[in-house]
């Protein structure tokens, strides 16, 4: 495989192996790549599993056409990528072995040498040129064993991402992408999502144009998709919309639970219903699909004291892999003294912001008239938002959304005609109750002003303690004039016709504008409430929350100059220019302040 002029593809398709790891199911096999970047200078990119030595070499022979290789640069040392340097130096013992210093201990251990006198040890920052190539590396501590290094190619932007990326399967298996390396992460990496950020910020500065894995296929197009799933992978954030429920059953009637509560969530607007018998599924798929999920549904049965065995499994995996920033419910079953409820909050208690739901159901042995009241109440409390974002099912005339409003923070959306628009504003407030009536201030300056002075209608959504960072950026950063800021956003329209987000929310409120009252730099919106939803019991996002828990630290350290205060962006030099505009939030030098 070509991947490059200068770069590649010699590494093995393995379909022998039937646990990966020894206990994840690979039906469709391994790939354990390794590529070769032929220069001046020849660098082989990892070895491969000991099972393939001798097709591994003979790929990199026919390759090199004659040529001797230079470097072998170890990025990772578990044996499915690093079982042949050994061989490698015996056959090339004019080669050297280019790695981190942790590496070289690890290979005293795995080949009782750390190859002294043919070694390069390398580290963040360092480089190695090739002739025209040259190699940057990245050090990845924990990405995840503590010794791993990636490697960029300058030349011909090839970020060389070691178990990065990487997915389950053969090259040749024809199978969706990021199922395989969902399941992947979690199972692998899951754990180490704090290191994986980190490597991300590095990845952002890099000019990438393609991606060489140790496990998986080369990605070159729409490599914007796979930074960002791994970015949700590795920050905790929920990817899929929708419900999973596992459950463990033995007679069959907490299944028959499930089933009536999953029917329920699918008729009260669920979008996606994920339902998994845990002494039967892919325990590995499981687990990756629960982390995908913001809502998950444990249900099980008292077992000897305790909880049955699939469920106390499916559950270590969890909190061992970082299990957070989850809704749980829980359906316990139990003939004369249920406490599965009980076991499974203790089991939970090391996971970290994990909310419960109010509503839990209690089976004794089997279902009656009191627990199906029990799972509709549960079915009615998960799916508060689907019904409320319906305009069939909404109580379109719910104002204790009002009660919601605070110093907080809020998108208001807008139509100029042509396209959606929204934007971050910190001043909503009630102003009286009869009638009900709702002030929100906008500077001016911004395209949203513009928009509802014209349209005299606006959507306040009620940001919750859920939204991230991501979405400041898309509303606040950018001019509706020059962008949609709906792109990559699929809303729901109230009646007044205008979007409202459709998560990262706890309510929003459609107005028409009253009144007008110019404020100078801002102009206030005095409005009346036409229509009111209410959509989760989460928090609401207020100003103080953002700037401790949601707004990204400043990176100063060792930096002078000037960070902004609303995003965060650092300017490096003795004096800022009095004209100058953040490139990021585009406020200008007075909301800078000097780094400390």
């Amino acid at each position: 495989m070509t991947i490059t002029n200068d770069i590649r593809y010699v590494g093995v398709n393995d379909h022998q192996i039937d646990l990966f790891e020894g206990q994840y199911k690979v039906p469709n096999g391994m790939a354990y790549n390794s590529y070769l970047i032929i220069d001046e200078k020849i660098a082989v990119m990892d070895t491969v599993d000991r099972n393939f030595t001798h097709e591994w070499l003979d790929n990199l022979e026919k390759e090199l056409s004659g040529r001797k290789p230079d470097y072998l640069v170890v990025q990772h040392m578990e044996p499915d990528h690093s079982a042949n340097i050994a061989n490698f130096m015996k056959i090339y013992p004019d080669a050297s072995v280019v790695s981190s210093d942790k590496a070289f201990k690890m290979m005293k251990n795995f080949f009782g040498t750390e190859f002294e006198d043919r070694r390069i040890v390398v580290g963040e920052g360092d480089t190695l040129s090739l002739g025209k190539h040259t190699l940057a590396f990245v050090a990845a501590p924990m990405v995840h064993w503590p010794e791993v290094i990636v490697t960029y190619d300058t030349t011909d932007k090839v970020l060389f991402s070691a178990d990065g990326f990487g997915k389950f399967g053969a090259l040749d298996a024809n199978e969706e992408w990021a199922a395989e390396a969902r399941r992947y992460y979690i199972g692998i990496v899951g754990k180490y999502g704090a290191q994986v950020q980190k490597l991300l910020a590095k990845a952002k500065t890099l000019d990438i144009e393609t991606i060489c894995p140790l496990h998986g296929p080369v990605l070159k197009e729409n490599l914007g998709y796979y930074l960002g799933l791994y970015d949700l992978w590795s920050s905790y954030t929920t990817e899929s919309d929708g419900i999973m429920i596992a459950y463990t059953s033995v007679y069959g009637n907490t299944k028959k639970a499930v089933e009536v509560l999953a029917d329920k969530l699918k008729a009260k607007g669920c979008p996606d219903v994920a339902v998994f018998d845990l002494a039967r599924c892919d325990m590995a798929e499981a687990v990756a699909r629960a982390f995908s999920y913001g809502r998950i549904v444990l249900a099980t049965t008292t077992y000897n004291s305790d909880i049955f065995p699939f469920m106390r499994e499916f559950i270590e995996h969890l909190t061992e892999r970082g299990f957070r920033n989850k809704t749980v419910a829980m359906i316990e079953n139990g003939s004369w003294a249920p406490q599965a409820i009980k076991v499974m909050k203790g089991l939970l208690q090391t996971a970290k912001d994990i909310s419960y739901t109010e509503n839990n159901v209690k089976i004794m042995s089997a279902l009656n008239e009191d627990s199906k009241k029990q799972i509709d109440a549960l079915s009615d409390e998960l799916c508060r938002d689907y019904i409320a974002q319906s305009g069939e099912t909404a109580n379109k005339n719910d104002l204790t959304a009002l009660f919601r409003i605070g110093y907080g923070l809020y998108v208001v959306t807008s139509n100029d005609g042509t396209k959606d628009n929204g934007l971050i504003v910190n001043t909503v407030s009630q102003v009286t109750s009869s009638p009900n009536r709702i002030a929100v201030c906008i500077n001016k300056q911004n395209y949203s002003h513009h928009v509802i002075k014209q349209t005299g209608k606006m959507n306040v959504c009620c940001l919750s303690v859920e939204a991230p960072f991501k979405v400041f950026e898309a509303f606040g950063f950018r001019s509706g004039r020059n962008v949609d800021k709906f792109e990559n956003c699929t809303p729901l329209r109230s009646d007044n016709g205008l979007v409202f987000l459709p998560k990262y929310i706890n309510s929003f409120m459609s107005l028409k504008v009253e009144q007008y009252v110019d404020l100078d730099t801002h102009g206030m919106f005095i409005c009346s409430v036409t229509e009111a939803r209410v959509l989760s019991d989460k928090e609401t996002m207020t100003y103080t929350y953002y700037q401790n828990n949601v707004k990204p630290k400043p990176e100063t350290e060792g930096k002078k100059g000037y960070v902004c205060k609303v995003c965060g962006y650092v300017y490096e030099g003795d004096e800022l220019p009095d004209d100058f505009v953040c490139p990021l939030c585009k406020h200008g030098a007075s909301d800078f302040e000097p780094i400390e």
